[in-house]
């Protein structure tokens, strides 16, 4: 091939390759699977985060929030929640990027992405199997796989044993600091001027699904306000609540329409 033909040849090349990239969409991350820090850093002298009484804000607080066709109700009161089952972390795919309050996602730091917990919030996180345990602040959502309730930073998951083995068996369990818990989070559509209204329980399921259709039904039905409450404990609770209702007169009325959803027993509760 002589020289003009080469160039030509070249040429053709370099525009299929410019091609070829521009077709792909751009990625909001620089990786596209998720790693620890280049080479092996020991973190063990990273402190625990320190709990302190915080300003809760909308940022990061949705209420109810959506992701991958599923819907997530923060959990309204925290001040008893432990639970138990496995931790895992993100690393560089995410460092310097937001997180769900805006914040920026640092991987050495001791941080925690939690899917209702309000943000943000303290946490101590224990290793089932060696007994390990961190102090973590929860600024961000997630994970979203199946199993997982905690997603760590790396740091955190380093001091735990689990940065290796990606995840780890683990009990959660808030920490509130002061002696003043903060204020229950509410959801984002409850009107502020009801805030002394009445509030029916119609029921209580240990299956989020039931509790989910339930509501659906109620709401369909009665075109009030129905929220979950959700109570963590070794069985999960998931307590189906009409309100708030402004009157005993307006608590009537739809008591009256709760039969036609199959609901025939119904008492007031405290929000």
């Amino acid at each position: 091939m002589n020289k003009i033909g080469w160039l030509i040849l070249c040429a053709v090349v370099s525009v299929a390759g410019c091609s070829s990239q521009s077709s792909k969409p751009p990625s909001r991350y620089h990786i596209d699977q998720d790693v620890g820090p280049s080479g092996e850093i020991d973190l063990s002298h990273v402190p625990d985060a320190i709990p302190k009484t915080e300003p809760r804000t909308r940022a990061g607080n949705k209420n109810p929030y959506t992701v991958l066709g599923k819907t997530y109700y923060l959990i309204e009161d925290e001040t008893s929640y432990k639970e138990r089952g496995n931790a895992s972390w993100y690393g560089k795919k995410f460092h310097g990027h937001k997180t769900s309050n805006g914040e920026i996602y640092d991987m050495y730091a001791m941080t925690a992405a939690h899917k209702t917990l309000p943000i943000p919030s303290y946490v101590r996180v224990t290793h089932l199997n060696n007994g390990r345990s961190v102090v973590v602040r929860v600024n961000d959502r997630g994970p979203f796989h199946q199993g997982r309730i905690i997603d760590l930073s790396y740091a955190a998951a380093q001091r735990l044993g689990i940065s290796k083995t990606g995840t780890g068996p683990v009990e959660v369990e808030i920490i509130v600091p002061g002696d003043t818990p903060p204020p229950p989070l509410k959801p984002d559509d409850r009107p502020a001027s009801h805030a002394g209204g009445f509030y029916l329980q119609v029921g209580a399921f240990a299956s989020a699904a039931a509790a989910n259709r339930l509501r659906d039904k109620t709401a369909a039905a009665t075109e009030a306000r129905v929220f979950i409450s959700e109570i963590n404990a070794a069985q999960p609770l998931y307590r189906v609540k009409i309100g708030p209702l402004a009157d005993q007169q307006e608590v009537a009325r739809v008591r009256e329409q709760l039969p036609a959803v199959g609901v025939y027993n119904s008492h007031l509760v405290k929000d």
